[in-house]
């Protein structure tokens, strides 16, 4: 007969840990900040946000692409966002024919613009794939955004920012990408709906379309 789990330790621990965790997290506003500048500033120059991840990393990616083309809490233009784990034709091709490794590097290489920013969502901060598009973004003029897990793995280095959730438990260290993802996205659609920010936008693009 199965023995049930106890829901002081499937429950009180996840809650007090989640908890830990997330008060912890607090000390990574400072970066947040910049890159939720470096998001907005390449949104209002006519760039767009890339993102990519494996497993539960893909499904954030989907996520947080959906809160800006859609919305996150207030009316305004849908914001260029696109998650590069969402197509099976190309995932599958590009598997077939180049390796796993190549399924997000590849479609950096076909869509991205000089100027736009490449979320790559790893727990271990390890994942090839992911390692493989900031690699390729780096020569492409695309800043690079690590979501990671304590130390950042092998996406330490190779990002130029680095969000990193305090812990080793892949569940907890999802839970700290969603939030993050959550604060820039609400960073991001105050900017883009603030005039002023607007105004200063739409001058910029006069300028460079003279």
């Amino acid at each position: 007969m199965p023995h049930d789990p106890s829901p002081s330790v499937v429950f009180t621990e996840a809650i007090q840990e989640h908890l830990r965790i997330i008060s912890e997290f607090h000390s990574q506003c400072p970066v947040l900040e910049q890159i939720a500048r470096v998001m907005s500033s390449s949104l209002h120059a006519g760039g767009k946000i890339l993102w990519c991840g494996n497993g539960g990393s893909a499904a954030d990616s989907q996520h947080l692409a959906a809160e800006l083309v859609g919305r996150f809490r207030r009316e305004r233009r849908g914001l260029p966002s696109i998650a590069l784990s969402t197509n099976t034709s190309i995932l599958t091709a590009i598997g077939n024919d180049y390796g796993y490794e190549r399924v997000f590097s590849r479609q950096v290489e076909a869509t991205a613009s000089r100027g736009d920013v490449l979320v790559g969502i790893s727990t271990s901060g390890n994942s090839q794939n992911v390692l493989a598009a900031f690699e390729t973004a780096r020569l492409m003029g695309v800043v690079t955004v690590a979501f990671t897990g304590a130390g950042g793995g092998k996406m330490a280095g190779a990002a130029d920012y680095m969000v990193e959730v305090p812990s080793n438990d892949t569940a907890r260290i999802q839970e700290g990408h969603i939030l993050a993802g959550h604060m820039l996205c609400d960073w991001v659609e105050i900017d883009c709906t603030n005039p002023a920010s607007q105004s200063l936008a739409e001058a910029a693009q006069a300028v460079e379309q003279h």
